[in-house]
């Protein structure tokens, strides 16, 4: 959470609550203007992308107001809490805006302040400004504001050197960009003009295009904002799509012994222990055997990573939207310790107590779509990494051995590679090496 809060202490910037977190989703306020806090005491809790975060206050002091309500999206570096420390305020008697902050030096970490703000966001009072004192455009038609204003202009489909500059310097703020759109989206201006009938072509084609027509939708039960984890999740595969080549290739493994072993291991421990960390374990094993499929790829330098560790993730299904725990140097682990650690995660995700670092580093991940009912599956790759794996349910069926039948139960599995680094036969080879060990326990088992 570092960054350089003002001098004065008349108001606390919402720091960085993470490596690489540009914003936060207010979830609810934990004191109220007036009240007298502590330092250290808690004032919100927010969610990342990953985590519900606890902001506590750096000082002690009076609050003065609240900036944002529940639900709305803060930027990291955005003015949060204002406290009351005795004085009048300065000059306009408005807290700066969070871009003019970052001007007179208030904050620091200028590569990791600013993010995305989601079209629900809604603008403090704090953060208005006056607008009496209109700065003209430069003379080269080009406005001055900074890449975190110009995100919100290009979200905001406003054309940023139309605006009017009330920032320091002649500078745009994003006060400036919210009061131009509410300008143009207001009724009065919202309706594009009609075409004239006697309009030439090449006029008609510089008007402007309707990119949104409001209508009554019919039917809605329930409207859920598209936020937090959800939303990072959609952001995160839809990226892998759009960067990585996926080819998925499926296969079978008959783990009848392995359901064998599986039974033993919950009555010698006395509870109950599922497939997945066997499958694991396995994988792991493979992973060792095909080091290319344990690997990150940086797009940014074109460069492939062979990983040395083998960190797995875990697809985990929360009420809150798929997380993926990942369990650092897992092939040192046995089977009864993967067990333990997968049920610890997991119970962190479920109850968002999870630290944010065992949610980044995994080298592969494991999803068990099986334990839904599913059988084959086209996962997505969790990119970086190269390769997931997908865990149908095992089922019943009737197999054949040396020309014998017999009554097995076999487990359906599907591999998606990143097609830029993972062959396609590599990828059969490696699948082909998990089922190996998954139909034959005794070669990475332990008896029991």
């Amino acid at each position: 959470m570092a960054m350089k809060q003002p001098d004065d202490r008349s108001h606390f910037l919402l720091p960085d609550l993470g490596e690489g977190v540009a914003e936060a989703e207010l979830i609810s306020w934990k004191v109220s203007p007036g009240e007298m806090v502590q330092e250290h005491q808690t004032l919100a809790e927010m969610e990342t992308d990953k985590a519900l975060v606890e902001v506590p206050s750096p000082w002690s002091g009076t609050i003065k107001d609240l900036n944002g309500s529940a639900g709305d999206i803060i930027p990291v570096g955005a003015i949060l809490v204002t406290y009351d420390i005795g004085v009048p305020e300065k000059a306009s008697g408005v807290a700066p805006a969070p871009d003019d902050v970052a001007e007179s030096g208030e904050r620091e970490d200028a590569g990791t302040v600013v993010g995305n703000v989601s079209e629900s966001l809604t603008m403090p009072s704090s953060f208005q400004r006056q607008s009496g004192t209109v700065i003209e455009e430069t003379s080269a038609g080009k406005a001055l504001a900074t890449p975190a204003v110009r995100r919100i202009a290009r979200e905001l489909s406003v054309d940023i050197d139309q605006v009017n500059a009330t920032g320091r310097g002649g500078r745009v703020t994003a006060s400036d960009v919210q009061a131009h759109a509410s300008v143009v989206t207001s009724p009065e201006t919202s309706v594009a003009p009609a075409i004239p009938v006697t309009a030439p072509q090449s006029e008609a084609e510089n008007l402007p295009l309707a990119t949104r027509v409001t209508q009554p939708i019919e039917g809605v039960a329930e409207r859920i904002p598209f936020r937090g984890i959800r939303r990072k999740t959609a952001q995160a595969l839809q990226h892998s799509v759009q960067t990585t080549v996926h080819f998925t290739v499926v296969d079978e493994a008959d783990v009848t012994e392995l359901e064998r072993r599986r039974m033993g291991y919950e009555e010698l421990l006395g509870r109950r222990i599922s497939l997945l960390p066997f499958v694991m374990s396995a994988v792991c094993k493979a992973l060792r055997a095909h080091p290319t499929i344990n690997s990150t790829v940086d797009d940014f330098v074109e460069e492939i990573q062979i990983r040395s560790v083998v960190n797995l993730g875990c697809a985990v299904d929360t009420d809150h939207g798929l997380m993926v725990p990942v369990i650092k140097n897992a092939d040192e682990l046995s089977v009864v310790q993967m067990g333990e650690r997968i049920a610890e995660l997991a119970r962190g995700c479920k109850e968002r107590s999870i630290d944010r670092e065992y949610l980044s580093g995994g080298t592969f991940t494991v999803s068990n779509v099986g334990s839904y009912g599913g059988m084959f599956a086209t996962p997505i790759i969790n990119y970086p990494e190269v390769a997931i794996l997908g865990i149908g349910r095992a089922k019943e069926r009737v197999l054949t051995r040396q020309g014998a039948f017999y009554a097995g139960l076999v487990l359906p599995l599907s591999l998606s590679c990143d097609h830029r680094i993972v062959d396609g036969a590599e990828g059969a080879r490696f699948l082909n090496t998990i089922v190996a060990h998954l139909e034959a326990p005794e070669k990475f088992l332990p008896a029991v």
